[in-house]
């Protein structure tokens, strides 16, 4: 009887521990790793903030074995205060540095201990502020992945078009400096994997010898949430996260007071990671609810009446979608806030531009029982066809990993 083909083995290597699952860019590392888990052998290497929760490896189960070796690099503290970052920014744009990029850097020596003798038949690095650490782990690993969760070029580009004169040439430098390194560090891998299919094609563009595939940003599917909806409209994201911030600000000055003088009970609920960040943007702003780092935010979303996506900037996809169309919570969005999704514009999402607009499009959802219904119903349709975990893992499977 021939024996049984040993299992292969696989690397990945984070700049955030997936568990606690919290924020958009964990959630899509776990959905990796959980592919992971299924098809290979797999030992974690992650990066740990100062201060950050326990990492809560997954359970195993008969589909997913647990993780062989779960390996922490812990980052030295640092202050994350306003003048703190505006100064380390300030050097990185002197140095030519993107942001991140330094923040992870010049651990070659954990991370090659880490690794000792072992030789891997797949690693995949998440981010890339990661993807230095490409020629540590090219010896040791027969393919090698980058999992690009943003284009920082673009996404440094895209900031400073939309930024104040002050800060637009630091986004510009930034730029630059994220465009040099992809140049450099980009070939160096044999697959690259991106959120959609636009900044696929963008990467080919820039890298035609390049191979690059599109894998969604995906949620687990869990049950439609049954709950019933409050007298009330929900933005959600990681507070931290710069075009987050400028969403709010822009939604709470140009669009909410339009549609809090229709209806004079409605609250605005804004939640996520770091929430009480947003309190000077929206002190002025009338009946408006901060959450921090809720204990179930899709809870959250589904017993809202409403989920609004006011995005002017930024590059990937959106978990706020997604998460609302899992809890059925209809959606309006920018076109930005949209960018890379799959959807029909009036059927599973509004898609508005101007204050105006956006506000009509939340005002008549809000009016109407049955239009929130429809375009909920519709939103929890399309998330089960395209973005649960299993369409991700369709997605892996096709490009080889």
């Amino acid at each position: 009887m021939p024996a049984l083909a040993a299992k292969p083995t696989a690397l990945l290597l984070t700049a955030e521990s997936p568990y606690p699952t919290i924020g958009g860019g964990a959630m899509r590392t776990a959905s990796i790793l959980e592919y992971l888990r299924q098809h290979y052998i797999t030992d974690v290497i992650s990066f740990q903030q100062p201060a950050a929760p326990a990492v809560q490896p997954p359970p195993a189960s008969p589909s997913s074995p647990a993780v062989r070796r779960w390996l922490e690099i812990p980052l030295p503290a640092h202050h994350r205060g306003s003048l703190q970052r505006g100064w380390r920014n300030l050097r990185r744009a002197l140095r030519g540095t993107p942001p991140l990029v330094d923040r992870f850097a010049g651990f070659h020596t954990q991370v090659a201990a880490a690794l000792g003798d072992c030789c891997y038949d797949l690693a995949i690095i998440e981010h890339f502020w990661c993807a230095p650490y490409a020629a540590t782990l090219r010896p040791h690993a027969r393919r090698m992945v980058l999992d690009l969760h943003n284009i920082e070029s673009l996404w440094h580009r895209r900031c400073a078009a939309t930024s104040t004169p002050i800060l637009s040439p630091f986004y510009h430098a930034f730029a630059r400096a994220a465009a040099r390194l992809e140049r450099r560090l980009l070939p160096r891998f044999d697959l690259v994997l991106t959120t959609s299919s636009q900044e696929c094609h963008w990467i080919t563009e820039q890298f035609p010898a390049l191979v690059v595939s599109p894998v969604a940003n995906t949620l687990p599917l869990l049950p439609r949430p049954a709950v019933t909806r409050r007298d009330g409209i929900v933005f959600s994201g990681n507070m931290e996260y710069l075009p987050n911030q400028q969403a709010v600000r822009h939604f709470a000055s140009a669009i909410w007071p339009l549609i809090a003088r229709r209806f004079p009970d409605l609250h605005l609920k804004i939640l996520g990671k770091s929430a009480q960040l947003l309190h000077r943007f929206v002190v002025s702003s009338p009946r408006v609810i901060l959450l921090s780092d809720p204990d179930d935010a899709m809870m959250e979303i589904a017993q809202s009446k409403v989920a609004v996506v006011p995005l002017t900037m930024g590059t990937g996809t959106r978990l706020k979608i997604l998460e609302a169309w899992a809890a059925a919570c209809p959606v309006v969005s920018t076109p930005v806030g949209a960018e890379g999704l799959q959807y029909e514009d009036g059927i599973d999402i509004l898609i508005r531009s101007s204050p105006s607009e956006f506000a009509s499009a939340v005002v008549g959802l809000l009016e109407s029982d049955t239009e929130r219904l429809r375009v909920g119903d519709a939103g929890r349709k399309r998330f089960e066809e395209c973005y649960s975990w299993e369409r991700a893992w369709l997605d892996l499977r096709n490009c080889g990993v």
